[in-house]
């Protein structure tokens, strides 16, 4: 791939970035909010929408039915000895609940003006993700328009349901596996470390979410005439939950760690120029203090260990006024965030061993099965990563930051389960883009620039053997 060419591709998208910014505005018009039945035509409108949109790249596309909302697929032609890519996305959005904390009608887009200068699209699914997949799909026009022909063959991907879990749309890539063989997937849906530094998110953590319920007496109790003789379920869950830490607030559970590495030295090295600090990340929280593993840098704490966490407890009387009660039984909600090298299920087990061997001997517990999904990890050397970060680099002047990410997105796991494939996570949003939340925003230099991105990484992952 020559420079003159990349480069003319670039001088296009800048030429003809107006007519990419209205094309995403009718996008982000069409109401497509998955988890509302009401707006299951939406769904259907935003997906043929899409498809008709790549359809106009020369790429055979089609609206496939699922379950549940429609899956876009579209197919590029095989060329022999040609690198070949599964890009994925999703066309679904969040409801817009509040609707009066909007400045703006949701799904009328917009470019404004933020209140530090920057121009924004305000709209609801203009980063999360509709914006990002047009990043990808304006890439693409303008190697078509510019070259006749796409860099590498591409099967898109682009899916109704992310924003509910992708419970159809698990099933379906698993029924049509055989059809969407590819090298590794592309996925944009994550972010930049910064507004001026782009990132690769190269892994992300799993989630393990349990509940407990602990019962003593078979009725409440009163505590004037059985207390200090009958046993109190909350102090019993309290002891328990509090004895998940020690004093380096590392967890207690026998054989948590097993398996967990440490960061590249590389990587740490990088990690400890990015300027995370308690200044910079827990004081606009209010907050002050790591609450994570001492010893440990706050972004490997918040990306790259496992944690644990009470989300939610309760039991007794909550009510206004007084009620000496000692309750029946108390419960907890505990998630757990997993790393490479942590499995779920055996995690699941060692923390309902950790709780029943603490139980005294007028308890019982009952467990509750929540979600439950393996953590991803890219492999550090993998030779795709290093292209598409030298492209992020050479467009934005900045070294790419490689960053694991402390959320989960569970349908990387599931293309690693089903399709054996490798997920690259390049996105351009940022922290303050407001994402699932009323006044959502997509800057208007991450959607330029994210389209220019990804055409250098089209071209640079041509280059790949």
């Amino acid at each position: 791939m020559s420079n003159a060419q990349l480069q003319s591709v670039l001088d296009h998208i800048d030429k003809d970035f107006d007519n990419s910014l209205e094309r995403l505005f009718s996008l982000l018009r069409i109401k497509s909010i998955s988890a509302d039945p009401a707006f299951a035509a939406d769904c259907k409108v935003a997906a043929e929408h899409l498809a008709k949109d790549i359809a106009s790249l020369g790429v055979a596309t089609e609206v496939r039915p699922t379950a549940g909302h429609p899956a876009v697929v579209g197919k590029t032609g095989a060329g022999a000895g040609r690198p070949h890519v599964l890009f994925y996305g999703h066309y679904d959005v969040q409801p817009v609940d509040p609707l009066d904390l909007w400045h703006r009608p949701p799904f009328e887009p917009a470019v404004t003006d933020h209140p530090d200068g920057r121009k924004i699209i305000v709209a609801r699914g203009a980063e999360d993700d509709k914006g990002q997949v047009m990043t990808f799909v304006e890439a693409c026009r303008a190697w078509k328009k510019v070259t006749g022909s796409l860099p590498i063959d591409i099967t898109f991907l682009i899916e109704g349901e992310e924003e509910v879990g992708s419970k159809n749309f698990v099933p379906f890539i698993e029924a049509n596996k055989d059809e969407f063989k590819a090298d590794y997937v592309l996925v944009c849906d994550t972010g930049m470390w910064d507004r001026d530094t782009p990132a690769i998110t190269t892994s992300l953590r799993g989630l393990l979410y349990e509940e407990l319920k602990i019962t003593a007496a078979n009725r409440d109790l009163h505590s004037g005439v059985f207390g200090g003789i009958a046993m109190n379920p909350i102090r019993v869950l309290t002891r328990i939950l509090g004895g998940l830490f020690d004093d380096d607030n590392r967890i207690t559970i026998p054989g948590f760690y097993d398996g967990v590495k440490d960061l590249p030295p590389d990587i740490l090295e990088q990690w400890k120029k990015l300027n995370a600090t308690p200044e910079t990340v827990l004081k606009p929280l209010g907050l002050s203090i790591p609450a994570g593993e001492k010893g440990r840098l706050l972004i490997e704490q918040a990306s790259s260990r496992p944690t644990c966490d009470v989300n939610g407890i309760w039991g007794g009387y909550i009510g206004e006024g007084s009620k000496t009660v000692i309750p029946s039984h108390a419960s907890a909600k505990v998630s757990f965030r997993l790393v490479e090298g942590q499995d779920p299920a055996r995690i699941r087990k060692a923390f309902r061993d950790y709780v029943t061997a603490r139980l005294p001997g007028d308890c019982k517990v009952e467990f509750g099965d929540h979600s439950a999904a393996p953590a991803v990890a890219l492999d550090w050397n993998m030779k795709p990563l290093a292209a598409a970060s030298k492209a992020l680099t050479e467009e934005w002047g900045k070294e790419t930051v490689l960053m694991g990410s402390g959320a989960s997105i569970p349908i990387v796991a599931d293309f690693k389960r089903t399709l054996g494939l490798d997920s690259l996570l390049v996105g351009f949003g940022l922290d303050d883009d407001n994402i699932h939340s009323p006044n959502e925003k997509y800057d208007l230099r991450s959607f330029q620039k994210g389209i220019r991105s990804w055409a250098r990484i089209l071209a640079a992952l041509a280059e790949v053997k």
